[in-house]
């Protein structure tokens, strides 16, 4: 059985799932992502490292951290997942940026904390009761290993071609523009991207189309508009790459925020 639940807050995008032969494609989000895993073992690979997080185990994810994921056995897993925007995090934190140091921590405050905030999301609790508790939650993780520091500047090669897939995400990946760009023959540039980012050129644009029609769903309530917005094929072609990242359809997250909107 799979289940993902997603609801919205107007700062945070809680996550609610159980799956056990579900496995996420390699992605990576924009947003960090801190969530507890309440029953089995999940695992993952992090930028290229294995990860098996168990029962209480809190993991975090930098943003635009590349990771898969699936269940260590047919126990299968339960877990939430809350993503947590930069630039919100920015002013909660004064201007600073968090960057986590462990990928998974057995602190048992530092999951109550995500937990409140996934039961107040999930259940509509007013946003100024989610604010607080986002705050609250925001002051643990900048603290004890999980220090805030400034986010280390990306390699320059790695943050111009981001750039440029950003500004043609309603169109093909064009290779041959991004070699150009670098002096680059198509393998080089290929294993660069893949070094320093953790996921091939394509797998990367791939995913940005997703997320940004994530977030046209999320403004338009309409999955069409996202499928002609961030250049799909058609809904099939948005259904099948947004289920591998978000374990749903891009029509299934649609009606789980109109319900929500209710």
């Amino acid at each position: 059985m799979e289940l993902f639940n997603y609801k919205k807050s107007q700062d945070v995008l809680a996550l609610s799932a159980s799956f056990t032969d579900f496995t996420y494609k390699k992605h990576c989000h924009e947003e960090y992502a801190v969530g507890v895993t309440l029953r089995g073992i999940q695992q993952y690979h992090l930028d290229g490292h294995y990860q098996a997080s168990h029962k209480n185990g809190v993991m975090l994810f930098n943003r635009e951290q590349s990771h898969d994921g699936s269940s260590y056995d047919k126990a299968g897993i339960d877990y939430v997942m809350l993503y947590l925007k930069p630039d919100l995090v920015e002013e909660v934190l004064g201007k600073k940026e968090l960057r986590f140091n462990s990928p998974i921590v057995y602190d048992p405050v530092l999951a109550r904390s995500i937990l409140m905030l996934n039961d107040a999301v999930q259940n509509g609790q007013d946003e100024a009761k989610c604010s607080e508790l986002l705050f609250d939650l925001l002051q643990l993780l900048s603290q004890s290993e999980m220090d805030t520091k400034l986010w280390r500047p990306q390699d320059n090669l790695v943050r111009k071609a981001k750039e440029m897939m950003f500004c043609s995400i309603e169109d093909v990946l064009k290779l041959d523009d991004l070699c150009a760009e670098f002096n680059m023959s198509k393998f080089q540039f290929i294993r660069e991207f893949k070094s320093h980012a953790g996921i091939s050129p394509y797998q990367f644009f791939l995913n940005c189309k997703v997320e940004r029609a994530r977030q046209s769903i999320e403004t338009h309530k309409d999955v069409y508009s996202a499928v002609a917005e961030c250049g799909f094929v058609d809904l099939t072609h948005l259904n099948r790459h947004f289920k591998r990242v978000f374990g749903i359809t891009a029509y299934e997250y649609m009606l789980q925020l109109n319900e929500l909107n209710r």
